[in-house]
């Protein structure tokens, strides 16, 4: 009777082992989404002349804003998908002119691609 529960256990314990095993090796990436995401729509409507306040309103706050650059607002976007083949990235900058928009740079076409 001793041996059989001992057998069992062990039969128990490996099969437990076989069917765990499978989680302990499979590594959880996660998806990163960093940045704005701004609409071709969206920019569109920043238009010559806009105030930085009308701009921070349309477009939300900029990601990164340089005091050696004050008169540039960068918008970026970062995704890493979980399988890390790839990232979809883009960069739009608004440059102002005092207080207005002088004109905006970048691609928005990228932002068009992103799920």
């Amino acid at each position: 009777m001793h041996k059989t529960v001992n057998r069992l256990l062990i039969i128990f314990i490996l099969a437990a082992a076989v069917a765990g095993g499978g989680c302990i090796f499979k590594i959880h990436r996660v998806e990163v989404q960093q940045g704005n995401i701004l609409s071709a729509e969206m920019l569109e409507q920043v238009k010559p002349g806009m105030s930085r306040r009308e701009v921070q309103s349309l477009l939300g706050t900029p990601l990164v804003t340089d005091v050696f650059h004050a008169e540039r607002w960068d918008y970026y976007y970062l995704r890493r998908d979980n399988t890390r083949k790839g990232a979809v990235q883009s960069r739009v900058t608004v440059v102002f002119d005092g207080d207005g928009v002088a004109r905006v740079e970048g691609d928005p076409e990228v932002f068009e691609q992103i799920p």
